[in-house]
């Protein structure tokens, strides 16, 4: 091995990793050593999330200020024992065991974004995404106006949801599914219920991606809603300028947030999730449950 070369076992598995001393985010010189680090440690909460699903890695070789790509194929090197799924001709990684994400880690993948559905049954998701993202001049505060709001939608259709950050710009609410009904009526529901919102709030909602009508809005991304779409995972590190990460928040931490109009009260970085798991655990866990069915969505059941 060279210098730069280190072997470690993680759960029973011999991997060598290198370069751990690389800055990945060089404004705050957080490492790819601190990476893998936090990629251990988060595994009892993250694995959950991502077990079962085909996985697409976001690698940043040469660190956040420097270019990047998206991996889908499973690359050709990995270990032995990694498992993966075929998917629309791609054969995706799939992550079931800790040893998976260090492994990821060594190759600076820094975001992870699993499918909805997992392998069993890749055209029946196991949740509704909305993903919430500020247009220019608005923040994370407006969008969390908006996840209550959808919230409070969601809650008259007697379906529950839970929020996290993107460890970007916005957040991310989850309705978890018991995986019985296709992205056939995913996808659609998810449009509908965001054009009711966009309805009852035009100045500050909308469901196209054209910029010229999103200036002070939040888009509703119901497009993710599909098979061959992913979402970030909850627990991932983001390529943002610090270490920001992707982290489940509790309700009342969104209303404190908008309250105090305090936008870095829904910012985290890695050692403040790793705290805050040992403080609460996973508090996304609910949605891993399902158990849930949409119902037919119509005005009158909304409000719209």
């Amino acid at each position: 091995m060279s210098p730069a070369t280190v072997e470690v076992s993680v759960a029973g598995r011999t991997m060598r990793l290198s370069n751990l001393d690389k800055a990945l985010w060089p404004e705050t010189g957080f490492t790819k050593g601190q990476v893998i680090d936090y990629y251990a440690r988060i595994a009892p909460v993250m694995l959950p999330h991502l077990s079962g699903r085909p996985i697409t890695l976001r690698r940043f070789p040469n660190g956040v200020d420097a270019p990047s790509f998206f991996e889908k194929n499973c690359p050709s090197h990995r270990p032995p024992w990694m498992t993966t799924v075929e998917m629309g001709g791609v054969n995706y990684c799939r992550f079931e065991e800790a040893a998976a994400l260090v492994w990821a880690g060594n190759l600076a993948a820094i975001e992870l974004h699993p499918s909805l559905a997992r392998a069993e049954d890749l055209e029946r998701p196991t949740a509704v995404v909305f993903d919430l993202d500020p247009g220019p001049g608005a923040d994370v505060l407006r969008c969390a106006q908006v996840a209550v709001w959808l919230r409070e939608a969601l809650d008259v259709l007697g379906l529950k949801s839970w929020v996290k950050t993107s460890g970007s710009k916005g957040l991310q609410q989850y309705v978890p599914l018991a995986a019985t009904q296709s992205y056939d009526v995913t996808k659609p529901f998810a449009l509908a219920l965001a054009q009711v919102l966009e309805r009852q709030h035009p100045d500050t909602v909308v469901t196209t991606q054209d910029k010229s009508v999103r200036s002070n809005r939040v888009l509703i991304d119901w497009s993710q809603n599909t098979s061959f779409k992913t979402t970030v995972a909850a627990y991932s590190l983001r390529a943002r300028p610090r270490p920001t990460v992707s982290t489940p928040v509790t309700w009342d931490e969104v209303i404190e947030a908008m309250d105090e109009g305090d936008a870095g009260r829904l910012v985290y970085e890695a050692d403040d999730v790793l705290a805050r798991v040992e403080r609460h655990g996973d508090l996304m866990a609910p949605v891993l449950e399902g158990g849930q069915e949409l119902p037919e969505l119509s005005p009158g059941k909304t409000g719209g």
